[in-house]
């Protein structure tokens, strides 16, 4: 049998081991967060340097020596976080329509927009705009430039914000009959204003303060008209056509 001597010996040392294998454990996990958030703001600082850069150049001629010399890291380190700067010109979209999504979320989530939908949404979107310049201002030049990849991620990005707001329109009063065809068309009519607005804003001077109003205005005014439609537009489901090909 164990003397007390030793049951205590024993409850000791094996506390101390629990201790020592909890201390070990939380160090390691302490060095593996430390890890992946040095790897998440080093890859954050290659999303921002880049963004920098693009403001006056386009992607296809930025290089990747230019994003880590700007990052402030090695070239070959670039490798531990995009394959290559295709990759990274993808990130940077996603990245840049998250802003834009949060922005929609805004419109939605704002009651003011009850009373002065058209009025608010397009000031909510305009401060968004002057807040995430860089993102809309890559977007914009990317939107047709150079780069396929790139010019696709975008389109493919903006039929899907439409799709959303098609979504949204659905649920409201007046939409109920509305094809998914009518819906997506009105959509995407709302979506170029938006997209032509932001680009309005970009090209004008941030202290051109009635060239701003008149964006601001011009907006308004294609909105309203959109939405002016909804009330007499009859929607329905095409009829098929022909099987003989007729008129």
């Amino acid at each position: 049998m164990y003397t007390d001597y030793t049951c205590r010996y024993l409850s000791e040392h094996l506390s101390s081991e629990i201790r020592h294998t909890r201390r070990v454990n939380s160090r390691a996990l302490s060095h593996e967060f430390s890890r992946q958030e040095r790897k998440q703001r080093t890859r954050q600082a290659l999303m921002d340097s880049a963004l920098a850069l693009l403001e006056n150049q386009s992607f296809s001629s930025l290089s990747l020596r230019q994003v880590t010399r700007a990052a402030g890291i090695v070239p070959t380190a670039f490798y531990r976080h995009f394959d290559d700067m295709e990759q990274l010109g993808l990130a940077l979209i996603d990245e840049s329509f998250r802003t834009l999504r949060a922005m929609a979320r805004a419109v939605r989530a704002d009651p003011r927009t009850n009373e002065r939908m058209i009025h608010n949404s397009v000031e909510i979107l305009i401060e968004h705009v002057h807040q995430h310049d860089n993102h809309f201002r890559f977007v914009a030049r990317e939107r047709f430039g150079g780069v396929a990849a790139l010019r696709h991620a975008i389109g493919a990005e903006v039929r899907l914000f439409a799709s959303d707001l098609a979504t949204d329109l659905a649920r409201l009063p007046g939409f109920e009959s509305w094809t998914t065809e009518d819906l997506q068309s009105m959509a995407s009519l709302m979506v170029a204003t938006v997209v032509s607005t932001a680009e309005a804003i970009l090209e004008a001077s941030s202290a051109d303060l009635a060239a701003e109003a008149e964006i601001k205005e011009t907006a308004r005014r294609q909105l309203r008209m959109i939405t002016l439609g909804v009330a007499q537009w009859r929607s329905a489901t095409p009829t098929a056509a022909p099987a003989d090909g007729g008129a």
